[in-house]
């Protein structure tokens, strides 16, 4: 397999054919210095070497990063061998603790001056190479666990999707869609109140004519979510972002948080000065999402929907 010519995304299948050159090598090291020790036993065995009193098998799992499973299978490998033994923990007879036995202690003299040769093979072997692959490793480790290759694959499958996402003013051909979508979720964990139905139902003159917006975000010719800024009719605040609601299909891609965006940005050339918005905690995907916008929490200010229990502000001034 040429890994090259793959690119990075083959990084575990290039990592994984290094190891089994390495292992394979280390078997027959094994081999130079008598060492009756197989490679995939050496995590427990050097672990094991330091510890006389012995561990029990999660605690060996949990130093050297191994499954339950798979330390029991290495453990039985190595007992086979005459290499550990089993023994009760003395201050809790309910753990099992693993042990070198006499054999594996002699091993364990014996091989210290294998030690010495391969770590500075090891060594003299990374001082000729342009990136250390020892730090390379760590600093990769750290940044996969700050984040996983999961979260960041999926980080990046939704940049690659809303980059098809355009988000357009609306126009009286999206009034169904800003009607059934903003229904649909609003029914789902609500009831419609009167205040919904003014909105949804004349969008124009409930919203457009009193100096409000209604964004539309389209992906080809579906529309796949809608968000509105209100023009609020008092000193506090200046917009409500408002009637945000995203299709089912499209969750995931990143399509609220384009139309939030999208909305803050008419919000600024509008030269508004805040936005506030209501919800209710039981949308926590929405709450994370006006978090992440920016929007901070605030009480006391008068809403005419029953299913509010939560009012956010964003300050842009």
């Amino acid at each position: 397999m040429d890994f090259d010519e793959i690119g990075e995304m083959a990084l575990g299948s290039r990592l994984r054919a290094l190891s089994d050159k390495v292992t394979e090598n280390a078997e027959q090291i094994y081999g130079v210095y008598d060492i009756e020790l197989k490679p995939k036993w050496f995590p427990v065995f050097y672990f094991l070497s330091n510890h006389d009193k012995g561990k029990s098998i999660t605690s060996i799992a949990d130093e050297i990063g191994h499954s339950h499973p798979s330390v029991i299978k290495i453990v039985r490998e190595m007992s086979k061998k005459g290499l550990v033994l089993e023994q009760k923990d003395k201050s809790d007879g309910r753990i099992n603790n693993i042990l070198l036995t006499q054999k594996g202690k002699g091993i364990s003299a014996k091989i210290q001056e294998q030690y010495i040769d391969v770590g500075s093979a090891m060594k003299n072997t990374l001082k000729l190479t342009t990136h250390n692959i020892w730090l390379a490793i760590q600093e990769f480790e750290y940044l996969l666990k700050e984040r996983s290759l999961l979260t960041r694959v999926i980080e990046e499958k939704k940049i690659r999707e809303s980059s098809t996402i355009e988000v357009l003013n609306y126009s009286p051909e999206h009034h169904t869609a800003f009607q059934e979508l903003n229904e649909e979720w609003i029914t789902k964990y609500f009831k419609l109140e009167d205040a919904d139905r003014k909105a949804l139902d004349n969008p124009k003159s409930y919203i457009l004519d009193r100096g409000g917006k209604i964004l539309v975000g389209v992906q080809g010719k579906t529309i796949l979510g809608v968000c509105a800024l209100l023009k609020m009719q008092n000193d506090k605040y200046d917009y409500e972002l408002a009637k945000m609601a995203v299709s089912p299909k499209a969750q995931g891609k990143g399509i609220g948080y384009l139309l939030g965006k999208s909305i803050i940005e008419t919000a600024k050339k509008l030269n508004a000065s805040n936005i506030y918005l209501e919800s209710n905690t039981i949308l926590k995907p929405a709450i994370s999402l006006y978090e992440k916008l920016g929007f901070k929490k605030i009480v006391g200010h008068y809403t005419p929907y029953e299913r509010c229990n939560i009012q956010m502000e964003l300050k842009l001034k």
